[in-house]
């Protein structure tokens, strides 16, 4: 008896919802409101999302070379590795969001669970110390990753936006 390949967009639906969800949240928010932050020494929700779209390229592209070349430039947008990051419009963030979840539907369209166990070494363009401090992961585990990533910062968004009377990814506080 052979089992049906479903590809793993059918156990991911849910991360679609999910980001349309952000990228609602988003799009409205002026460079104001883009620039709220929980504290003055944390990230603001504009940098919050720039880290989201950035971490998506960073591990789908760098590490499982998922999506096109012109998605690099989005892996620079993140606070935590740019010296000086850039400052986007929601514009430029619904952009970025809809750009890399693009690349992750595409993979999760065409993968099965099958293809679930594929390792992936670390980079070669991370240093050394990188490499050894991420080691090998599978496939299973990075998306799991981006997911609960993305799910984890989300969070710290929609706290953000409800201190300031704004409604976060699940609606009004």
């Amino acid at each position: 008896m052979t089992e049906a390949e479903y590809p793993l967009s059918t156990f991911y639906k849910g991360w679609g919802v999910y980001q349309r969800m952000l990228v609602d949240v988003v799009a409205p928010l002026s460079d104001e409101q883009l620039d709220l932050s929980i504290a003055a020494d944390r990230w603001t929700v504009g940098r919050t999302i720039q880290h989201i779209a950035a971490n998506r390229v960073w591990w789908f592209q760098l590490w499982m070379g998922e999506g096109n070349r012109e998605l690099a430039a989005i892996g620079r947008w993140d606070p935590s590795e740019a010296a000086d990051p850039p400052r986007l419009a929601s514009s430029e963030l619904v952009a970025g969001l809809t750009s890399t979840w693009a690349m992750i539907a595409d993979a999760l369209a065409r993968w099965t669970p099958a293809n679930l166990e594929q390792v992936f070494a670390a980079p070669a363009v991370l240093s050394e110390e990188e490499q050894e401090m991420y080691g090998e992961a599978t496939r299973q585990w990075i998306i799991w990753h981006v997911l609960e990533h993305e799910i984890h910062h989300g969070g710290e968004i929609s706290l953000i936006l409800g201190m300031h009377g704004l409604a976060g990814i699940y609606g009004a506080a």
